[in-house]
């Protein structure tokens, strides 16, 4: 059984500094592995020591985010080994671009039965490319799981949805998207660094993925912060306690607060 978790190497917008003109200086964000990810690898792994799977984790971005120290962070963290696409012509690649990239990587490992992601990345938080992927590959997504088990053709899902749990049971390969608080990641330690830097980190080219140009592109064209607008003050005279009562809930509806 092969199982993929697809992470994301990025800056963290936490860490990066919105000026009042709404340019936002990245210069402090160091980058990291996706807030969600290491989620994703630790729900993915204790399927894959249950299934005794090998576990292989899958990126693409921009160059950095095949550089050492990037690939041991997701190897430190029970990965076998890694599949990375490091091209600069994916620097603000498009979710839909992004999702291409990553199923080409998933052909090219070939014969893989689960694909696991987190809930979205820290730094776009769209949520769109656990779907795409799947869409791209032609299997099913689920999203907001917080439990997994079985094995290959025989997978047993829990998610999370408004009210309730659902249980899903799949038969075949799908995408999974990881609930958020779906596992609580293991803390890699010296032993697992150690480890990690002789794992195989594996660099596909590119263009060997064949991966069809994406004719629409989605560009930034400008930042800004969200006009304030003027507080409309208002005097209720309480004299008349209740009359003042009737007031405020007047004016509670007329702002729409009510």
């Amino acid at each position: 059984m092969k199982i993929v978790v697809a992470y994301k190497w990025t800056r963290d917008p936490e860490e990066a500094r919105a000026g009042a003109d709404g340019t936002v200086d990245w210069s402090r964000a160091k980058p990291g592995l996706s807030a969600y990810d290491p989620v994703a690898i630790e729900l993915a792994r204790r399927l894959a020591e249950a299934t005794d799977a090998e576990l292989i984790g899958v990126t693409a971005g921009a160059v950095g985010v095949g550089a050492a120290i990037a690939a041991k962070a997701a190897l430190s963290r029970g990965l076998d080994r890694t599949v990375i696409i490091e091209d600069d012509s994916l620097k603000g690649a498009g979710r839909a671009e992004l999702a291409a990239v990553l199923a080409g990587a998933v052909r090219h490992i070939g014969d893989v039965d689960l694909v696991v992601t987190g809930d979205s990345s820290v730094d776009v938080a769209a949520k769109m490319v656990p779907t795409l992927l799947a869409g791209e590959l032609g299997w099913p997504a689920v999203a907001e799981v917080n439990e997994l088990t079985g094995e290959a053709g025989t997978l047993r899902v829990q998610r999370a949805i408004p009210g309730g749990v659902q249980v899903l049971e799949i038969s075949g390969p799908a995408v999974l998207a990881a609930a958020a608080d779906a596992a609580v990641p293991r803390v890699p330690g010296m032993k697992d660094l150690l480890a990690a830097g002789k794992k195989p980190a594996e660099h596909l080219d590119l263009a060997s993925l064949n991966v069809p140009a994406r004719n629409a592109v989605l560009t930034v064209t400008s930042t800004s912060r969200p006009e304030r607008k003027a507080r409309k003050g208002q005097i209720i005279d309480t004299t008349d306690p209740a009359a003042a009562a009737v007031e405020l809930v007047q004016a509670l509806h007329g702002a729409g607060a009510l």
